[in-house]
């Protein structure tokens, strides 16, 4: 099946069998496919890579394509249903399911910034690992779901950088967690 445009002639584009593959799971997290591939989320999305291949999609369409999966994925993890299952009953539920989103924080990688500008890594690293430590209870200086939401970073030019966007995104869904941390 030709999800997108394919590149002419000789030219290489994204490998169509990975691609279809990612897509195919994240139309099966979205309810729209089969039930029984493995579920995934906006951010191994935003960090998916595939192999060259000749004759493959056009990277610009299943980039494009991608982002519009990320905001859709975004948007079902927001649902009121997924937070009613982010409320665990029992203490060892909760704390599970609280390490499971500390290392969610540890896994996330970013893209790097556009046109050599985006947050200095150093902070966002050191920030997140402040996360880490408040989501496991191992800190004395907890962070606030406020103070996620109301920090600021220093941005780098012509140099790495984390892309502002899905730093800004993801600290925003963190923020959301550490509200049920507080309860």
């Amino acid at each position: 099946m030709n999800r997108f445009p394919r590149v002419m002639g000789m030219r290489s584009g994204y490998d169509p069998v990975e691609v279809d593959a990612l897509i195919g799971r994240i139309e099966s997290t979205l309810g729209r496919g089969s039930h029984l591939l493995e579920p995934v989320t906006a951010d191994e999305v935003r960090t998916a890579t595939f192999r060259a291949k000749r004759g493959g999609y056009q990277e610009t369409a299943v980039d494009f394509a991608l982002e519009a999966f990320v905001v859709a994925l975004e948007a079902q993890a927001k649902r009121p249903i997924r937070l009613a299952m982010a409320e665990p009953t029992g203490e060892m539920l909760r704390e599970q399911w609280f390490e499971t989103q500390a290392a969610r924080v540890e896994r996330v990688a970013f893209r790097p910034g556009r046109m050599g500008t985006g947050y200095n890594e150093d902070e966002i690293d050191a920030f997140l690992d402040r996360i880490v430590a408040t989501l496991r209870g191992t800190t004395d200086y907890p962070l606030k779901a406020k103070e996620v939401r109301d920090a600021k970073f220093s941005t780098v030019m012509f140099r790495a950088g984390y892309l502002i966007a899905d730093v800004d995104a993801f600290l925003a869904g963190i923020a959301d967690v550490l509200e049920q941390r507080a309860l």
